[in-house]
């Protein structure tokens, strides 16, 4: 099998399945009861079992400072996320069919920043992927407002 497909199967394939099973975990999390602080605490201790699991299997534990620094930085923006669809899900009885699609035009947000900020624009094709934007917005509105009046 060549990189290019492992790194879709790896990357791709098995991060759609675990995000996709997460956000119904999440839901049933948040109507179990747990509070938005504790369940993110809860999450942090898991993934830093994880980590640790991770290091010791690849044993590299490279550590940079601007690399910690990004981490750093990419926590703080996934866990206040992953707060605020906690909130959603407990406190405002959100459906997870509906925030899913929503939440997941970050897609959008990750292209844009790395068309402009990573200088990835010269290497994509700019009608498809205006094709695939459209889409993602199309189905996130769709979702959004698919939900039956009570």
């Amino acid at each position: 099998m060549s990189n290019a497909t492992l790194a879709l199967l790896i990357g791709g394939l098995l991060p759609a399945l675990c995000f996709g099973l997460s956000g119904a975990v999440q839901k049933v999390a948040a109507k179990s009861g747990i509070g938005t602080g504790p369940y993110l605490v809860v999450v942090g201790l898991v993934v830093v079992a994880v980590g640790a699991a991770v290091t010791a299997v690849e044993r590299d534990a490279t550590l940079t400072r601007p690399g910690a620094g990004y981490a750093a930085l990419f926590g703080l923006l996934w866990a206040t996320g992953v707060g605020a669809i906690a909130v959603a899900l407990g406190r405002y009885d959100g459906q997870i069919s509906q925030l899913v699609p929503l939440y997941n035009m970050n897609t959008l947000v990750a292209v844009v920043a790395g068309l402009v900020a990573l200088g990835e624009w010269q290497t994509v094709q700019p009608g498809r992927l205006l094709l695939a934007t459209m889409f993602i917005i199309g189905g996130g509105v769709l979702a959004a407002t698919a939900a039956r009046a009570p």
